[in-house]
């Protein structure tokens, strides 16, 4: 596995380069978009200047680009015209998703201190009526190699915020993350993060405040460094779903989350893979998850190799997605007291399905109404010191 060290400087090597050219932006008064992508195309350096707001109201295609700098000091926003974006967001057939804007190519950095704007709060009004809403990810990294997206605050995306598909050294670094409905209607699905079909991917030193995973490590990732993060009101960092279609083999292995604080979440440091009729295969392994502290989490560590399946259809089909080669270690924290003081639970499928799952100094403990922490566990076999904890796990 590519340490940090090297990662980084691999990534700073071919983010910043000799400019040979710079352009500046101002607001149109119209669509500010063909002129942005346009600008990206021609100069080696784009600046939108702190005091302008490019308003981009057609989807922007920023792929194949080569040693591109794009300094966003001000904010690109996107009005929420939902059945225009909704029909016209650039499509990506793994779960569904369309996207605003597509950035790759190679040796690109963006920064800058700006802000990129999804204008969610329409979109989340409109999902809670329409459920099957096409819903736009507010930045994807497409076929990108050597890219840094650092010092940059993205707000109330409508879907997820990043997703990076078909990646290579990547880096996002001191990223600011927020999602807040001022309405009723929740800010569902904001993953911070989701990663696809990508290697060597580094998101450090960054504060989510979202409604859904603050990272999701979906199918095919590998050698990925999550450290430093501040994560609020989300799903937790999550490996997976993975296993969901059918004829598919996914991957997930090589990845190491650290120095997480969690925070009001569903889940803390989270694996998970459908099991049941006509699902796929695949194997996670090698994943650490170190130094997390957890405060009101319904679940500080969970295993579920039964994802969205009931145990007699888990048991009768289990998971075709292994997990093996798994560290838990030096998580600390409360759990918000969900309805048996569970702070964390490991439940594989049967057969075996599990393997060299390791749990240490773990110190987790459910509010003060719940005298004891509930450790449950099952199908799986534990080594580390605090396998103790999870008492016997069944087997079927």
């Amino acid at each position: 596995m590519r340490s940090l060290a090297s990662l980084l400087g691999a990534l700073a090597l071919g983010a910043v380069g000799a400019v040979a050219s710079s352009c500046t932006l101002s607001a149109s008064g119209g669509d500010d978009g063909p002129a942005f992508v346009a600008a990206v195309q021609s100069c080696d350096t784009v600046i939108i200047p702190q005091s302008t707001t490019l308003n981009v109201s057609t989807p922007m295609n920023m792929t194949g680009l080569s040693n591109k700098h794009i300094s966003l000091q001000g904010t690109v926003m996107f009005p929420p015209d939902i059945p225009y974006w909704s029909g016209h967001g650039y499509y990506f057939p793994f779960q569904d998703q369309i996207t605003f804007w597509i950035l790759g190519g190679e040796n690109i950095l963006l920064d800058g201190g700006g802000i990129i704007d999804g204008v969610g709060q329409p979109w989340y009004d409109a999902f809670a009526a329409n459920s099957t809403l096409l819903r736009p990810i507010l930045l994807t990294l497409f076929q990108a190699t050597t890219v840094t997206v650092q010092d940059i605050t993205m707000l109330n995306s409508p879907e997820w915020f990043n997703f990076v598909n078909e990646g290579q050294n990547i880096v996002f670094n001191q990223v600011t993350l927020n999602a807040t409905s001022t309405s009723k209607n929740l800010a569902k699905n904001t993953d911070g993060w989701d990663t696809y079909r990508s290697d060597g991917v580094i998101i450090q030193n960054s504060i989510i405040n979202n409604g859904d995973d603050c990272v999701s490590f979906k199918p095919n990732s590998t050698n990925m460094i999550i450290s430093n993060l501040h994560c609020n009101g989300s799903h937790g960092i999550s490996v997976g779903s993975l296993g969901q279609y059918a004829g598919e083999y996914d991957i997930v292995a090589n990845i190491t989350s650290m120095n997480v604080y969690m925070a009001n979440a569903e889940n803390g440091a989270r694996i998970k893979a459908f099991a049941g009729p006509n699902v796929g295969s695949g194997i996670v392994k090698n994943i650490t998850f170190q130094n997390f502290v957890e405060f009101n989490v319904d679940y500080p560590i969970v295993i579920d190799q039964c994802y969205e399946t009931n145990a007699t259809l888990c048991a009768q089909y289990p998971s075709n997605t292994y997990i093996q080669d798994i560290i838990f270690t030096d998580i600390s924290g409360t759990s918000s007291g969900n309805e048996k003081a569970v702070v964390a639970a490991l439940t594989c499928s049967p057969d075996g399905r599990c393997s060299d799952i390791n749990v240490a100094n773990l110190h987790l403990a459910p509010p003060p109404q719940y005298p004891v922490a509930n450790y449950t566990c099952q199908n799986v076999n534990l080594t580390g010191n605090a396998a103790y904890l999870f008492g016997s796990c069944t087997t079927t």
